[in-house]
């Protein structure tokens, strides 16, 4: 972990976002010999492969589309074989839903999924969807009555439009185009749509209702636009804005005010200069110096690598009692414009279980404006089929939801009032499996998932400590803790989120199982996720196995309802 004497920590390593971000806009400029350290990227990438061919966001989490993306993108910009293709092939092929992909094999399809996994299936599988027509029927149904494209075709419905649901959608449908195929919706009507996402200083906003212009929404807008083969309401504008975007060192920031130049900021200026047609000569040498900068151990993050905090290591940290008020002031700072909720590094997209470590670390306990806007945010981000995903637009999940509902929670708002309530009831519902409930619909049934849409049972007033204890029952492993899968291999996660949902209902609390547990993941100072592994998790694993002890010992109760997975 790195962090200074006071205020926010981070971990000090590479992150996945980060490291694609720079190694495609190294390559974007044709400095890919910029990566100094190229064989540490190509081994930090191929770590994120699962036995599954699916790669994941971080190591021995599971497979999703965007982490896929994002690591098989990079090898192949780095010029490096990516590995074992037909197994990665296959997976993607598990999360197609019958008319587009998912995140994950059974959760329902959106469109950032879509544009992942119909850029891998192409580019880097060779392969093709399952079925063209059905794909551009379900691409067609994001067309909101406004013009622009959304997330899901439920969302277009209530015309939820995005420039970034759009260039994902654009995207998606150049990746399987056959010659000739015309795009599958009104192009000049969303067109048009896109042109009115202009600022007069010609920046772009993500929607009508975002606060301001950013290079993240200005280069998913110009790039749909130049893929539709149109252009900016003013070409000149958006290049003037965007040069207008560089700090101190000659690098970018993502909108006007925000002070840090970070690896997002230039891949996304980068992005927009070339979707424009402008020459990047200019602003290479600055942009690449400030990539070099940031650069860690296998990889890239956002910034400093000292100075890259992130939002769960800070608040784990607090909640480890090592926090400081600089500290939740730093978190505080991490709701930016244009979301409501907290990111994970500044500069992103805001995501739900972020939020809630933050309010669980008590940032924004003195500020109403800012939990008022939270609030807000949870609302809006709830799914057409009444579940929530990590961010906006992204498929829903029993954690994500779980999460949201624990905000509301911690904003003195009960889900049942705050939420639609029937379609909360209904997707968690949807996730049963057998006696069990799955991460997503149609996935298996986990203890994690299990515990997680009991809590929002009894949420909506519908608790079943029945149920629960069977549950516990089943995964409770004879030497102490339980495991996610099955009653063999005990896990952090799963023993906190069983300790958590035992208090939660009124369960007896088995502190000598518990304290078996921890004993085994007890590596000299450090707590380790399972009692197999050699050494201790890290800041989060540290936070969560305190945060068990000090529930043993009665200092820590109830305990904090934060999740991972």
């Amino acid at each position: 972990m790195t962090r200074a004497a006071t205020g926010p920590a981070g971990t000090g390593e590479a992150d996945l976002w980060c490291t694609y971000a720079a190694v495609r806009t190294l390559a974007w400029l044709g400095r890919t010999d910029a990566v100094d350290d190229r064989a540490g990227v190509r081994a930090y990438l191929t770590s994120r492969r699962n036995a599954d061919g699916g790669y994941a966001w971080s190591r021995g989490m599971a497979s999703d589309a965007w982490s896929t993306y994002y690591c098989t993108q990079a090898l192949a910009e780095l010029g490096e074989v990516v590995p074992q293709v037909d197994r990665t092939r296959g997976w993607l092929r598990d999360t197609w839903s019958g008319a587009a992909y998912g995140m994950t094999p059974g959760q329902a399809p959106d469109v950032w999924a879509t544009h992942f996994s119909t850029r891998t299936v192409s580019a880097t599988c060779g392969d093709t969807v399952p079925d063209r027509a059905a794909l551009a029927g379900w691409l067609r149904a994001l067309q909101s009555p406004g013009g622009g494209l959304c997330w899901t075709p439920g969302d277009a419905e209530h015309g939820n439009a995005d420039v970034r649901a759009c260039y994902y959608g654009v995207m998606s449908w150049l990746a399987v185009a056959g010659a000739g195929d015309p795009p599958p919706w009104d192009v000049p009507r969303l067109v048009a749509w896109l042109r009115r996402r202009q600022d007069r200083d010609g920046g772009f906003r993500f929607g009508e209702a975002a606060e301001v212009p950013c290079l993240w929404a200005t280069y998913r807008a110009t790039a749909a636009l130049a893929a539709l083969g149109a252009s900016p309401r003013d070409p000149a504008a958006v290049a003037s804005w965007v040069l207008g975007m560089r700090g101190g060192s000659g690098a970018f920031v993502r909108w006007a005010g925000y002070p840090v130049e970070d690896v997002w900021a230039a891949f996304c200026a980068v992005g927009t200069l070339r979707a424009l047609g402008v020459p990047t000569a200019l602003v290479e040498a600055p942009v690449v110096a400030r990539i070099r900068a940031v650069a860690c151990p296998g990889g890239y993050t956002y910034r400093e690598a000292p100075l890259a905090a992130d939002a769960l290591t800070t608040a784990a940290v607090i909640l480890s009692s090592d926090g400081d008020a600089a500290a939740r002031t730093w978190l505080e700072g991490c709701q930016l414009p244009n979301e409501g909720g907290v990111m994970y590094m500044p500069g992103r997209g805001a995501e739900v279980r972020c939020t809630l470590w933050a309010l669980a670390a008590g940032a924004f306990a003195g500020d109403a404006v800012g939990r008022s806007r939270i609030a807000r945010w949870i609302v809006d981000l709830q799914n057409p089929d009444g579940g929530f995903g990590y961010w906006a637009g992204r498929g829903s999940d029993l954690v994500s939801t779980v999460s949201a509902a624990e905000i509301l929670r911690l904003l003195g708002v009960t889900a049942r009032r705050g939420l639609d309530a029937e379609g909360l009831l209904a997707f968690v519902r949807s996730c049963g499996a057998g006696e069990g409930h799955a991460p997503v619909p149609g996935g298996r049934p986990t203890l994690r998932a299990g515990l997680q849409a009991h809590r929002l049972l009894a949420a909506l007033g519908q608790p079943d400590t029945s149920a629960v204890a069977r549950l516990l029952a089943r995964h409770r492993v004879r030497g102490g803790g339980w495991a996610n899968e099955g009653d063999r291999m005990p896990d952090l996660l799963s023993t906190y989120e069983a300790a958590l949902t035992t208090d939660r209902l009124g369960l007896p609390f088995d502190g000598p199982h518990v304290e078996r547990f921890l004993d085994s993941t007890d590596r000299g100072g450090g707590v380790a996720w399972t009692p197999l592994a050699p050494t201790g998790g890290g800041v989060l694993a540290d936070c969560l196995g305190g945060l068990l002890r000090a529930r043993l010992t009665g200092r820590r109760r109830p305990l904090p309802a934060v999740a991972l997975s």
